[in-house]
């Protein structure tokens, strides 16, 4: 089969494409998925440089979400045959594994998943739009609306809003009939997310977006005037202390990630002062992946695809990624 292996941490130029390499076959309790589409995340890029304290086993197909079709079905599996449309939750709970991280991904024509994983596709549910889902909208529904609580008439600040969970933040918050604002690098990138249903944007490479909330929204009072609702920041870095100085009294800070630097500075006076509640959200649930293909299937939700490529062109797509040149997702077709 055709694959993108890598053997070493490094940049995307050490990403090699194989037209050689060894089907894998499909073990007791495993099926063999032929990869339609497969999406790229920027933990593939954490994956191809290393991260300290996971030991990737070399040589490794990268690529954690996947969609695509049944092509073997191994001893043991039941209610699965071949042919069936499938969505691969990556994350194995029961080895504690990520798929395209310590076991080979959907970076290749296939790919050998356990049973467990598979969610049934509907048909009127694209591989393209499937393959969008899980890491990025399964990580921004969990903090939004599982964790979150995010609702009618809340105003919801999204940092970061122009990749895959925030482009998710932006149109689930929009969802729950929230007015959104949404930071972004640039005013293209703000144009498409008002497109998706932000009701403001906030250019954070000309503006201070703190200081832009504060003249919108008014500067938060202990007495409850100003500020915002929510404040989603799964950045970290230096954009924390002021992302708690955006927040109204009692509003709430919704965490999933560190992307600029987890080791930030809280000054623990606003948190008491302002009353402020801190939700950390850390990946997804079998069923918000669930809710999710729901709302894609009655055409309420959907994932924006910046582009598609095939596994031939594997390498600019991970170079797009990591310059931040994309709004949503980038999704890597095997089969192209």
């Amino acid at each position: 089969m055709r694959a993108a292996v890598i053997s070493e941490h490094g940049t995307s130029d050490l990403i090699t494409v194989h037209d050689d390499w060894a089907d894998p076959v499909a073990a007791t309790g495993q099926v063999v998925v032929r990869v339609k589409a497969c999406a790229l995340n920027y933990h593939d890029l954490f994956t191809l440089r290393g991260m300290p304290g996971i030991t990737i086993p070399f040589p490794l197909i990268m690529g954690i979400d996947i969609a695509g079709e049944i092509a073997e079905v191994g001893a043991d599996v039941e209610g699965w045959q071949v042919g069936d449309r499938v969505l691969v939750d990556p994350w194995d709970a029961v080895e504690n594994k990520l798929i395209g991280e310590t076991v080979d991904g959907g970076l290749a024509e296939l790919v050998a998943v356990p049973a467990r994983t598979l969610i049934r596709l509907p048909d009127d549910v694209s591989f393209t739009d499937a393959a969008a889902l899980p890491v990025a909208f399964g990580t921004a529904y969990r903090m939004m609306v599982t964790r979150g609580q995010v609702g009618p008439g809340e105003k919801v600040l999204v940092l970061g809003a122009s990749g895959g969970v925030g482009t998710g933040c932006v149109q689930l918050a929009g969802l729950a009939g929230a007015h959104v604002i949404a930071a972004a690098s640039t005013d293209a990138k703000l144009e498409q997310l008002a497109a998706l249903g932000a009701d403001e944007g906030i250019n954070y490479r000309e503006t201070d977006f703190m200081k832009v909330v504060h003249e919108r929204h008014g500067k938060p009072r202990v007495s409850g005037s100003g500020g915002l609702d929510v404040v989603v920041n799964f950045t970290g870095g230096d954009t924390w202390a002021p992302s708690i100085r955006s927040l109204k009294k009692g509003g709430r800070l919704l965490n999933c990630g560190a992307t600029a630097g987890f080791a930030v500075e809280t000054d623990l006076r606003y948190v008491w002062s302002y009353e402020l509640d801190i939700r950390g959200s850390d990946g997804w649930l079998r069923s918000d992946l669930d809710a999710l293909i729901e709302l894609v299937r009655v055409g309420k939700l959907r994932p924006p695809i910046d582009r598609v490529l095939p596994l031939s062109e594997v390498r600019s797509a991970f170079d797009l990624l990591e310059q931040r040149q994309v709004l949503g997702k980038i999704i890597v077709a095997p089969d192209r």
